[in-house]
């Protein structure tokens, strides 16, 4: 297993979290109360970056508690403390943008997915973000089912669950040019794809090495593993198997997000920062969501559909694609398609 975050030095066209969640449409006012869980194997955190992070963002800092599932603590000093900090930075950003209140997240430290899954399911949490994952190859049928499963039951005791969709494009570091990742191709599992967004411009597929299907870009594609899913709505006459990502939002290291690391400003990208943008949108959004995947998929005016760019083997198509799903949010009609929800149900 492996995080997806990628390092870039520049900041001319970076983005602060709270400016990128404006430039969703964030909704603002939500009551919120979700708890988030965020899943780690690896890395650690400490309170001054946090502090730091959140007071350059006029923004209370999140209640955190950290939670040993396997005997794994948080232990900073290594090379995944950068995605501790992406994890905690985005997802707390993204909830106090719409509620204007601190978020509460635990984190389970792990060396498993599945059993950190079933953990957070356990204490009853509301959202549950993953920016770990492998290919479908090195996870193994027998594994991956194991996680569709932890995942089911999250979602049948009413947490959502997302996962990152992988940072080597359709490859997805995998021996062949089209590949998936798990979790994110746990039917299950909220799959999180990545764009490139400038300030100013078209927001494309993010794929930093063009037509190549193992350069640094979104992973997408179809699951060997895991059938066709009939609320994707996809053509029958096109390609089997489960397709990811389900959404996107911005993962380009070339214009990527500002967290605080080791006391410093850091820019950084991948498909890591998407899961945890869209887990506090979704935690502010109400408490046991559950599986909501189909009803995104029944509203597709909640996304921006991105029609340029590719992953290597895929080319991004009007409507749901395997580079970037339904496309980024729209937060404010995402709420709408919630609020919908929760009243039929």
């Amino acid at each position: 297993m492996h995080s997806y975050i990628k390092r870039h030095k520049q900041s001319s066209a970076s983005w602060d979290i709270p400016t990128l969640c404006a430039a969703y449409n964030w909704p603002t006012g939500l009551p919120g109360g979700g708890v988030i869980a965020i899943v780690e194997l690896g890395g650690g955190w400490n309170s001054s970056d946090v502090a730091a992070a959140f007071a350059s963002m006029s923004q209370p800092t999140p209640v955190i508690r950290d939670i040993s599932v396997d005997g794994t603590v948080n232990a900073p000093g290594g090379d995944a403390d950068g995605e501790v900090a992406l994890d905690i930075q985005v997802a707390a950003a993204s909830y106090f943008m719409a509620t204007g209140s601190p978020a509460t997240i635990y984190i389970y430290w792990a060396k498993d997915i599945a059993t950190a899954v079933r953990a957070a399911t356990a204490d009853g949490c509301d959202v549950c973000s993953i920016s770990w994952g492998a290919d479908e190859a090195v996870w193994g049928v027998a594994a991956a089912v194991d996680m569709e499963a932890a995942a089911k039951a999250a979602a049948n005791a009413g947490m959502v669950v997302l996962a990152a969709s992988g940072d080597n494009d359709s490859s997805d570091g995998g021996p062949n040019p089209a590949n998936v990742d798990v979790p994110a191709s746990c039917p299950h599992v909220i799959g999180c794809g990545g764009t490139s967004k400038p300030h100013d411009g078209v927001e494309t597929v993010w794929n930093n090495n063009p037509g190549q299907s193992t350069g640094e870009g979104t992973g997408g594609g179809y699951s060997t593993i895991f059938p066709t899913q009939a609320w994707q709505g996809l053509d029958p006459a096109g390609p089997s198997g489960r397709m990811v990502p389900d959404v996107s939002a911005n993962a380009d290291p070339m214009v990527g997000y500002e967290i605080v690391l080791n006391g410093q400003i850091e820019i950084v990208g991948g498909t890591s920062a998407v899961a945890p943008l869209y887990a506090g949108l979704f935690a502010a959004l109400g408490k046991k969501l559950g599986f909501i995947t189909p009803d995104l998929f029944l509203n597709p005016i909640g996304f921006n559909d991105i029609t340029v760019g590719d992953n290597g083997a895929y080319t991004a198509l009007p409507g749901p694609d395997p580079c970037t799903g339904l496309g980024s949010p729209v937060g404010t009609v995402i709420e709408s398609i919630i609020a919908a929800k929760n009243k039929t149900s």
